[in-house]
């Protein structure tokens, strides 16, 4: 019988007791790290998103200017009415066909949506809520009300 028990093999208690510590440790490291490259990723989504529309509002601008579309309203000042513009695109002057500028509409990635805050050109550029809604597309900014690391708001990028 003692021989039979001196051949066993087999963790201690305290040997188990160490390796779970050990790894709750590495576990409790790793999740900031990965709530930390979670929010890079978004921030770098929210970023491409912002720049991809604020490049079509521009073109759009540009091909106004122009005269690509024939008469533009005035109260627009050649900027898009909405952003669904931008994707269905605006029939030009010469032929049938339609210049579009967008694919899509892209997706926020802290609200999770397609809907975007829009400001005209008479808006406040910092202003949270811009009016211009009704008028022309100036410019875009998340609707989230968090703040990045330095402390400031998505909404003023």
């Amino acid at each position: 019988m003692k021989r039979r028990r001196q051949q066993q093999g087999g963790f201690t208690l305290v040997e188990i007791i160490v390796a779970f510590t050990i790894l709750t440790l590495l576990s409790a490291m790793a999740v900031p790290l990965a709530r930390g490259k979670v929010r890079r990723d978004r921030e770098r989504e929210l970023r491409y998103a912002l720049v991809e529309m604020r490049k079509a509002i521009d073109k759009y601008k540009d091909a106004a200017d122009r005269g690509d579309f024939g008469q533009v309203k005035a109260d627009t000042q050649g900027y898009p009415e909405s952003l669904d513009v931008l994707v269905d695109g605006v029939k030009l002057a010469q032929g049938d066909a339609k210049m579009k500028f967008l694919r899509r509409i892209p997706r926020d990635p802290f609200t999770k949506s397609t809907t975007w805050g829009v400001r005209s050109m008479e808006d406040d550029p910092k202003s949270p809520g811009g009016g211009g809604a009704g008028k022309h597309v100036f410019d875009v900014y998340s609707k989230t009300s968090e703040k990045a690391p330095d402390g400031t708001a998505y909404a003023e990028w």
